[in-house]
Formats: C-alpha cells, structure tokens, sequence
C-alpha cells in the first residue's frame, strides 16, 4: 500500500494558496505605497526643519538675505545657495523619474512624484510652501 496526497487533497492546498495570495498581494502593496508617502512626509519636514536651521544661522552671523535656493551641484536637495555650501540634508537625495521621488530643475520648485499623482513645492520668503493646484493632501 502506497501513501501519498489524493488529488482532493492537492487541489484544496492550491485553492488555500490561492486565497491566501489574493488577499495578502493587494495588502504589502498598500503597505508600500503607505511607505513611500511616509518617507516623502520625513524628508518635507527634514527640509523645512534644514531651512529653518539655515536662517537662524544666518541671522546670528549677520546675514539677513534670504535663502535663493537648496541645490548646489547633485540631486534635488544638496546645499544652500551660501558660500560655505552647508548640506541641506544628512544624505543628498538624487533626482529620479519615478513615483517617490523629489526632482527640480532650477533649486526653487520642487515636484515630488507621489504615489497619487504629483506635487510642487516652492522656496519662497525661507519657506518650503505647497504650490500644488488644491493642495498636497498626500504630504501634508
């Protein structure tokens, strides 16, 4: 007498397999987008918190101009406009075309590529303001 699985048994196993799959794929990718926007949501404040920073020490050495733009040579956030090249950010984050990531063009206008679709920021009086048409509900 032979033991082994019935081809009941096999066919139950892949249907449990199969639920089981349809419900956890659509779930981690929800868990990454969720991490995308997460970290998105940490690098805004990262920025703001670095141009606040920024113009406090300005103020203390004397210096009353405002901040021109963030970028320097390198990706979307790497130093201030200032002679001494202070970084903006711990690391530079280098601009990239897909979904969760920063570019710009000239230092002052931002666009992060969002999971649901795209936002504008802008440098303007020290500050790193929304510019998107209704808001940037998915950063802010």
């Amino acid at each position: 007498m032979k033991k082994a699985f019935t081809m009941m048994e096999l066919v139950f196993v892949i249907v449990i397999i199969g639920i089981l799959s349809a419900i956890a794929i659509p779930k981690l990718a929800a868990t990454r987008d969720d991490a995308i926007i997460t970290k998105a949501r940490t690098t805004l404040s990262a920025v703001r918190n670095s141009i606040a920073s920024e113009r406090q020490k300005r103020i203390l050495r004397g210096v009353h101009t405002d901040i021109a733009k963030l970028n320097g040579n390198g990706g979307a956030f790497s130093t201030f406009d200032d002679a001494n090249g202070h970084q903006v950010l711990e690391y530079d984050l280098k601009s990239c075309q897909k979904k969760g990531c920063w570019t710009t063009s000239d230092g002052v206008t931002y666009t992060y590529k969002g999971v649901n679709g795209d936002c504008t920021f802008k440098l303007e009086n020290n500050r790193f303001v929304d510019k998107t048409n209704g808001g940037c509900s998915e950063l802010e």
